[in-house]
This record gives C-alpha cells, sequence and structure tokens, in this order.
C-alpha cells in the first residue's frame, strides 16, 4: 500500500508541475507589446529621445483610431453573405474601410513628418513593421509552425519556400 501512495504521490506532484508550467507560459500583454514596440522603434530608427518623443504618441493615437475600424473589418469578415447584392455591398465596405485606415495613416505620417524629418519617419515606419513581422514569426515558432511552410510561399529559386 505505500507502495501505492508513493507512485500516486509522485504523479501528482508530476502532474502539479506540467499545470504549474503550462500556466507560465507568457500571455499577451498589449502594455508589453507597446513598450518593446517603441524601444524597437527608437532604437532601429536611431531616434534621440526627444524624436521618440514626438513621433511614438503619434504612431500610438494613429493605432488607436485604426484599430475600431480593424474591428469593424473583422466583424464584416465574419460575415457570409446570402446573394449577390449582400456579396457586393461587404465588398464596398471592405474597399471602404480599407481607403479609411489608408487616410488615417497617411494624416498622421504628415503629422509625424511636421515633428521630425522625413528620413527618420521612413526609418520608424521600416522598424514598425520589421518589428511586426518578427513578432509574427516567433509568435508562429512559439505555435510550432515554421514560416516556411505556408501554402502561399513562392519557391526560390533553389526549389525551397520563401
Amino acid at each position: 500500500m505505500t507502495m501505492m501512495k508513493r507512485t500516486m504521490t509522485i504523479l501528482m506532484l508530476v502532474l502539479c508541475t506540467l499545470v504549474a508550467s503550462a500556466q507560465d507560459k507568457k500571455k499577451f500583454s498589449p502594455a508589453k507589446f507597446e513598450s518593446d514596440l517603441a524601444a524597437y522603434i527608437t532604437r532601429e530608427a536611431s531616434l534621440t529621445q526627444e524624436e521618440a518623443s514626438k513621433i511614438l504618441p503619434l504612431l500610438k493615437e494613429m493605432h488607436d483610431k485604426q484599430r475600431s475600424l480593424m474591428e469593424k473589418q473583422r466583424q464584416s469578415a465574419k460575415q457570409k453573405p446570402a446573394d449577390d447584392k449582400q456579396a457586393a455591398q461587404a465588398i464596398e465596405q471592405a474597399d471602404r474601410l480599407a481607403i479609411e485606415l489608408k487616410q488615417i495613416e497617411q494624416q498622421y505620417h504628415k503629422k509625424m513628418v511636421k515633428a521630425v524629418s522625413a528620413q527618420k519617419v521612413y526609418a520608424a515606419i521600416k522598424a514598425e513593421s520589421k518589428f511586426h513581422r518578427r513578432m509574427m514569426k516567433d509568435f508562429q515558432h512559439k505555435q510550432g509552425k515554421d514560416p516556411k511552410d505556408r501554402p502561399h510561399a513562392k519557391p526560390a529559386k533553389n526549389g525551397k519556400r520563401q
């Protein structure tokens, strides 16, 4: 009987350890994401603290405005039009939202260029894009997916997917 109790105790400890380690996996934190993004942009675009203090709040404001439109896009994409008329309306709405998103981006890029040099804004835009690509690769890696296994990836000259 003691052998069985000992085995059960060990199994329970192993199970508790597994559950605890599964819960320790990092959950997405919007605040951490924002601070990591700001630090990455500042570093990659070689922004001074003064330049960063001018650009980053504008970037955050732009993202906040775009977020509600992106939510509308997601909701719209979930809809399944029943007929051609509804499908045409869905396409028009998607186009309007995409244009509105781009207009917001353009408006804020102009504000940023007024605040700091266009070269710094360009570098910040590129840095942000690079940050998002890296985050997606990291996420896919953590999920056990190889980004090279994308079905839409084009084969490279050597026959391997890019």
